[in-house]
């Protein structure tokens, strides 16, 4: 599947350390390391609500 990959804002160049993010046709999200993008992390809607909030609460 071609999935069209958004990168983090937190990105910080290249080189860096970068998370892309992509729709999954499961109603979630594919996340991915860009530097190596054939390892994804499935997340269903819910897990990637609490992600979010997670990390915007700075608790990751």
């Amino acid at each position: 599947m071609d999935r069209i990959w958004r990168k983090s804002s937190y990105s910080s160049g290249v080189n860096s350390m970068c998370a892309e993010v992509a729709p999954d046709d499961a109603a979630g999200f594919v996340v991915r390391d860009s530097k190596a993008p054939g390892e994804t992390l499935r997340l269903g809607a819910e897990q990637w609500r609490l992600l979010l909030a997670a990390l915007r609460a700075g608790r990751l």
